[in-house]
């Protein structure tokens, strides 16, 4: 065994995992996984930059992970940031802050790598069961962007376009500085078109329809899965591996985004960092879907944090 850390720093949140990963078997044991909503991204889609307050967010987290690394005594670390820090002019004082604090250069990978690491992390365990088919698509639906990657075993085909949640509501739910509540139609028309240009985009290279089994990353996914199973709470054991048919996850959308601010919050398995992009996070979920003809999407609560720790492993 190998004890490795993994951070993951996207538009939204940034995540850790340290946990103990043996090759041979292909076991990867938790020690500590936790998640914190930073917003790295506000703004990021408008200003080109990271916003000082979203910056001393984000750095805030990187000293509490710190604590827990050093206490878990994680022998290699592994930091990688995503969409909203490879957009941002300003990156360099990010990434000054993150070497300060961890003691590690976090890497700014493309949307290709982060779309190998998801499809590592979120298949790694699948394989064997008859009943999920292949080829899958693993679909990872960010703050800032969306990765798409076809495969079997090995990645086939990957690509990574910008309609993250956070990107989609700052771009169209947006007036004035707040987010509608709720949006008029005309606002979800127009980012339901952003989203299909994007699909078309994704099909250019990726070939989705392809796909048997659609596996879904991410927050907006498992808050979806959370909401169809109506828990008590965020329950990562009762999400993990869930199906989400294309008619609920339909139902839910709509309710999303013809809901209120409080009535999204009063949702107990909602993260209060996602009420208001939530509904943007669903639209695309919804719209892939409708897309490739997918009658369920399979949820995991592996992703691209996991295939970064076996990347170190």
């Amino acid at each position: 065994m190998t004890r490795v850390a993994a951070v993951d720093c996207g538009t939204n949140s940034i995540r850790l995992l340290v946990a103990d990963a043996d090759p041979v078997t292909g076991e990867l044991v938790d020690l500590d996984r936790r998640m914190t909503i930073v917003r790295l991204g506000q703004g990021v889609d408008r200003t080109g930059r990271l916003a000082p307050e979203a910056l001393q967010r984000t750095f805030a987290a990187c000293r509490e992970y710190a604590g827990i690394i050093k206490e878990h005594g994680a022998e290699r670390l592994r930091f990688v940031a995503t969409s909203a820090s490879r957009d941002a002019e300003n990156r360099d004082e990010f990434v000054r802050g993150v070497l300060d604090i961890l003691g590690v250069e976090p890497e700014v990978i493309s949307g290709d790598q982060e779309a190998e690491f998801s499809f590592t992390g979120a298949t790694k365990e699948l394989a064997g069961r008859d009943h999920l088919p292949k080829p899958y698509l693993v679909v990872d639906i960010g703050g800032g962007s969306t990765e798409f990657v076809v495969g079997d075993d090995r990645v086939r085909a990957a690509r990574s376009v910008d309609i993250g949640c956070v990107r989609m509501t700052e771009r169209h739910l947006v007036r004035d500085g707040v987010v509608s509540d709720p949006p008029s139609k005309e606002q979800i028309a127009a980012m339901r078109a952003d989203i299909e240009a994007a699909l078309d985009l994704a099909e250019e290279t990726v070939p989705l329809r392809e796909a048997r089994t659609l596996v879904g990353l991410a927050g907006s996914v498992t808050t979806v899965s959370a909401i169809a199973q109506e828990l008590p709470e965020y329950d990562s054991a009762a999400i993990h591996h869930s199906r989400v048919s294309h008619d609920r996850v339909r139902e839910i959308t709509e309710w999303l985004l013809r809901s209120t601010h409080a009535e999204r919050a009063a949702v107990p398995s909602m993260h209060p960092g996602r009420v208001d992009v939530i509904g943007a996070g669903a639209l695309v979920l919804l719209s892939i879907m409708e897309r490739i003809g997918a009658e369920e999407v399979v949820v995991s609560e592996h992703d691209i944090l996991d295939g970064i720790a076996w990347s170190v492993a």
